[in-house]
């Protein structure tokens, strides 16, 4: 049976280990990550967390919507076992109808039950750095030898200097705050890294990595105009990618429907996942 359960009355304890132990799991579904980056979530719960769909929602008007929040790119069902293709859909038709509106983007383990559907790019880290490399493009490795000549050093660095970087050189929308925020409790749980790109100390950009037992996620960048110049992201991916060789891990680059994004993440070697989003509109 599938039930829809309130945060407030989540068995938080059986959620997260549902969400740790899943054969689909993403960070973005543990409690303490949708605490921080949803305005509201509930649950759907198969059994007793046999599976779960986290649920996050906004309310506009008086009027309740699912919409997919910032920094949180793949959610859907999560299950300990494999689950049948019937179980999912269900999952799906038992969403509530009190959210008029829904944009929910699952996980690329499920299946594609969805009007659209998205793409995702990653390489799988269980060899050498030198097999990893074997598969970038020749441009890409040229990048990372014009790169490695500007005597760039890695170092960590401030969410807030990478966010003021964002602020000046780009365009697009996020919540400071919610990043904030998530940075400092990925900090906190040792489940992420901020490394800046510097040269002469002057900070050129850099990125919030985020560990999970099976991924690490690309989650936030930010580089200057000089940065872009001397092929400051290929140099700090590339660092990445060799510090994590042979390991289990999949690099998630969290992006590729970006046409120009995800030629660039191609250029790494990436491999393409799909996932589906679904949709739904009662009003």
């Amino acid at each position: 049976m599938i039930s829809f359960v309130k945060r407030a009355a989540l068995d938080v304890e059986k959620y997260d280990s549902c969400i740790e132990n899943s054969i689909q799991s993403r960070i973005y579904a543990f409690s303490w990550y949708l605490d921080i980056v949803a305005d509201h979530w509930d649950v759907l719960v198969l059994n007793d967390y046999e599976a779960v769909m986290p649920l996050p929602w906004k309310k506009k008007f008086g009027l309740k919507y699912i919409t997919q929040p910032y920094f949180c790119q793949q959610l859907g069902i999560f299950s300990k076992e494999e689950i049948s293709e019937e179980i999912q859909r269900q999952f799906i038709r038992k969403i509530p109808l009190k959210f008029l509106k829904v944009s929910l983007a699952l996980n690329s383990h499920n299946l594609l039950i969805g009007q659209q559907i998205k793409k995702n790019l990653s390489v799988k880290l269980n060899k050498n750095y030198e097999s990893i490399c074997k598969n970038y493009s020749k441009g890409r490795k040229h990048a990372i030898k014009v790169a490695e000549k500007n005597q760039l050093m890695v170092a960590e660095t401030s969410i807030q200097s990478l966010i003021d970087i964002q602020k000046k050189f780009y365009q697009y929308e996020f919540s400071e705050e919610k990043l904030q925020k998530l940075s400092i409790q990925l900090l906190h749980q040792q489940k992420g890294a901020i490394l800046g790109i510097f040269k002469d100390e002057v900070l050129l950009g850099g990125a919030l990595f985020v560990f999970s037992t099976k991924r690490i996620v690309y989650l936030f960048s930010a580089f200057t105009e000089l940065g872009r110049e001397l092929q400051v992201a290929s140099f700090l991916l590339n660092f990445m990618l060799t510090k994590n060789e042979n390991s289990q891990l999949i690099f998630d680059f969290e992006g590729g429907n970006i046409l120009n994004m995800g030629k660039f993440y191609r250029s790494f070697g990436a491999e393409e996942e799909i996932y589906a989003l679904v949709t739904r509109t009662l009003v």
